[in-house]
């Protein structure tokens, strides 16, 4: 399914393959081939097979994603958005049951904040991260154009052998959108990427997301006295197979391979 692919491509960024090819066996020859009985694959036959992999010995049970991202602006004002999306295989290897709940806010500063002092001849401040878009595997960026200003990113990967699975909660289809003055904060899921993204008009702006092939966190920040955080957890639970499961597929596998070797 599309989103296992989406979601689990940006995991692997950091995570080894769980599928690792097999070699082939060599073919023996000799002039007593033919004496035991048993005959040569002929060439014909060798371009009809393909690598054979070996598959190990767990499978995805649970794969799931919090981002978290926090902006004060020089005013005392917080934006923060913050989305958990989950993603259950236990029941369905390929049609797993999502779980998505994104949560926005805009707080306004309870206590005046002194004034920020400009320089009204200086140079137009600009921080640009458009260019940001075309990259691919893991991004983490911070772009300031401004004073006295604090940004971090942060990840973490958490892979789990066994355990329980958390239970699904109640899904949100699309996400959810706040709005103040100039401020936005948007969460939201739409089964090609999901994404957390804060912005203030003229000041920058403050987003992570994880998509196709790729997982980022950037923070664009044009004026002084700002704080903006992103935080991402990614938690991937594997289920080892009982053990006689994995011995009937072995079994299927070496009679699957040995179909045409002889007669």
């Amino acid at each position: 399914m599309n989103n296992r692919h989406l979601l689990l491509s940006a995991a692997a960024l950091t995570l080894a393959h769980w599928g690792a090819p097999a070699l082939a066996g060599g073919t023996a020859t000799g002039h007593g081939a033919s004496a035991s009985g048993i005959e040569p694959i002929g060439d014909a036959e060798l371009a009809t097979l393909r690598g054979r992999y070996t598959v190990c010995s767990n499978t995805v049970a649970w794969f799931g994603v919090q981002m978290i991202s926090t902006w004060q602006d020089a005013s005392g004002r917080t934006l923060q958005g913050a989305m958990n999306l989950a993603m259950d295989f236990t029941h369905d290897a390929n049609l797993p049951k999502v779980s998505f709940v994104p949560t926005v806010s805009i707080v306004q500063a309870t206590a005046p904040v002194p004034a920020t002092t400009t320089n009204a001849t200086g140079p137009a401040r600009h921080a640009d991260g458009s260019g940001l878009a075309n990259v691919g595997g893991m991004l983490q960026s911070v772009q300031v154009a401004g004073d006295d200003n604090r940004a971090s990113n942060v990840t973490r990967l958490t892979v789990q052998d066994g355990g329980t699975v958390p239970a699904p909660v109640a899904s949100h289809a699309s996400g959810a959108t706040a709005h103040s003055g100039d401020a936005t904060v948007s969460a939201s899921y739409s089964g090609n990427a999901a994404q957390v993204v804060l912005t203030i008009a003229g000041q920058g702006a403050v987003q992570q997301w994880i998509r196709g092939g790729s997982l980022g966190q950037t923070v664009t920040l044009a004026a002084d006295r700002q704080f903006a955080s992103n935080q991402m957890e990614i938690t991937l639970i594997r289920q080892a197979l009982a053990a006689n499961t994995q011995v009937a597929l072995d079994v299927a596998r070496s009679i699957q391979s040995s179909r045409g070797l002889g007669r």
